[in-house]
């Protein structure tokens, strides 16, 4: 059972400024019904989206007839006259809002404008839809089980926003394609490395591991950051080598072995040239 004078008002306080990465929104109201009966002919200059929790109705829409039922989504859009009808009455979610224009992205706003302009209005989802369950995820439980903490209630209610995009057809319009493929792979590839440098780490193995070829993993790193793949390792094994050194007890050859150097020789004889001073010296300095 839903907590809705609690949740009602949890809303209210909560959620009516909601900023996220690609849009703002004002929230004007919040809106629970357990059973709302009918209203008069009228209209908005914002858009009022509504959730049928339950029961039976109709809704007019600029002159249109649409049969509410359990699970229907409906669409009041602004300057349009609409009307809900019902005999026993609806347990109704609903909220207004308008995006504000100045402070998201123009691809959104002409999402929302163009929802403005639509014709498809009416969805009768299942009550299992994205957009329903965000619904529901935002009252209030009587026994807590379920419920969202406080801070969750304004990331959800902004989640479930944009859903109704994607709810009344209007997806949302992506910019123009990056190469974010490319940079993802290679900061996988990075925090492998720096993950596992007391490893053996090869090319292949890591290739492998990302499922990309051994020419296209070395490429990135030449394009990316402008190192070799074993240059990367290399001066990463110096860098945790330095670091312990000078900030921990280990013994010169454990810090070889904790930074992947294959024996301390080969590890003092790199270091050395590196910082112009053979490891033990290095420490005797920073100490």
């Amino acid at each position: 059972m839903y907590l809705l004078k609690e949740s009602l008002s949890r809303l209210n306080e909560e959620a009516i400024s909601l900023v996220g990465s690609t849009a703002s929104f004002k929230v004007h109201y919040w809106g629970i019904y357990p059973k709302l009966m009918d209203n008069p002919l009228h209209k908005h200059s914002f858009f009022e989206v509504c959730y049928v929790m339950d029961g039976i109705g109709e809704y007019t829409d600029n002159g249109v007839f649409y049969p509410l039922a359990k699970g229907t989504h409906f669409c009041s859009r602004p300057g349009i006259t609409h009307q809900i009808r019902t005999q026993e009455g609806l347990f109704l979610l609903y909220i207004a809002f308008e995006i504000d224009e100045s402070k998201s992205q123009p691809s959104m706003t002409e999402n929302f404008r163009e929802l403005a302009l639509s014709q498809e209005i009416w969805i009768q989802e299942d009550e299992e839809c994205p957009t329903a369950l965000l619904w529901k995820s935002l009252l209030l439980q009587e026994q807590d089980i379920g419920t969202l903490p406080s801070a969750a209630i304004p990331v959800v209610a902004y989640a479930l926003l944009q859903s109704f995009l994607t709810l009344f057809g209007k997806n949302e319009k992506k910019p123009a394609a990056t190469r974010h493929g490319p940079n993802l792979i290679l900061s996988q590839a990075k925090l492998y490395i720096l993950d596992n440098l007391a490893q053996p780490l090869s090319l292949g193995s890591i290739a492998n591991y990302l499922n990309v070829s051994e020419r296209h993993l070395s490429r990135l790193f030449g394009e990316g950051i402008h190192e070799s793949f074993t240059t990367f390792i290399r001066n990463e094994r110096i860098r945790k080598a330095t670091d312990l050194l000078a900030h921990s007890e280990l013994t010169i050859k454990e810090i070889a072995e904790a930074s992947g150097f294959a024996s301390v020789h080969y590890f003092t004889r790199l270091f050395t040239k590196e910082k112009q001073l053979p490891p033990g010296k290095y420490r005797k300095n920073k100490r």
